[in-house]
Order: structure tokens, then C-alpha cells, then sequence
């Protein structure tokens, strides 16, 4: 079936962040996601799953261990499992992207405690 936002599962995330799946199993995860200007996720590893974001509008910045990278619409980037990272939108727009994780991160994820 053709996945768009409008006809998949949309849930909230942290401060008013949106995440629409379009594809969700056990092996494989893609998620289109929409963070407001001035938002970031906590820091947190996974230890069984890779990741790849790909920026659709906007900047990220990503916090990946000790470095802070950013990265531009048209780019992405691979978190592979155990590397401790988070994503921010440090912009005054929306900032738009796709996450791919594999296998998913349901029951996956390690929060880090805020430094």
C-alpha cells in the first residue's frame, strides 16, 4: 500500500513533536517526523539498533556522543547501536525528516541522565 502521512499512525513526542509511521515492524521502522523550532529529544543510545536520518526541511543538530554535527536538508546521517546521541532543532522553522531504524527501537531505547 502507498504510505502517506495522512493515511498513517501519527503520534505526539516530546515538546509538540509529531512522528507519522510508515512503516512499522519488528525488523524495520520509517518514521517521518516534525520537530517545532527550539525542540530537542533527550540524549539516549540503542543497543541493538542502527539508524539513518534523513533531513527533508530545515537543519538538524545532532549531539553524537561528544560532537555536535549539523546536518542540512537534502543530507543524513547514520547512528549505528550503542552510540549515544539526540537530535535538535535549533532553527526558527519547523524542522522535517525521516528516521529509518533497524530493527526498530520499540523497547530499545536508553534514556541518558541530563548533564
Amino acid at each position: 500500500m502507498k504510505r502517506t502521512k495522512e493515511n498513517s499512525e501519527h503520534y505526539i513526542w516530546g515538546d509538540n513533536c509529531s512522528g507519522w509511521h510508515l512503516l512499522k515492524s519488528k525488523s524495520l521502522s520509517v518514521i517521518e517526523e516534525m520537530m517545532p523550532p527550539k525542540t530537542q529529544e533527550k540524549k539516549h543510545y540503542h543497543s541493538n539498533a542502527q539508524q539513518f536520518f534523513r533531513i527533508l526541511k530545515g537543519k538538524a543538530t545532532f549531539e553524537i556522543e561528544d560532537a555536535t554535527i549539523e546536518v542540512e536538508s537534502g543530507a543524513g546521517i547514520h547512528i549505528p547501536p550503542n552510540v549515544k546521541h539526540r537530535i535538535r532543532n535549533d532553527q526558527t522553522e519547523n524542522l522535517e525528516f525521516i528516521v529509518i531504524s533497524e530493527p526498530t527501537t520499540r523497547g530499545d531505547r536508553f534514556d541518558q541522565a541530563e548533564e
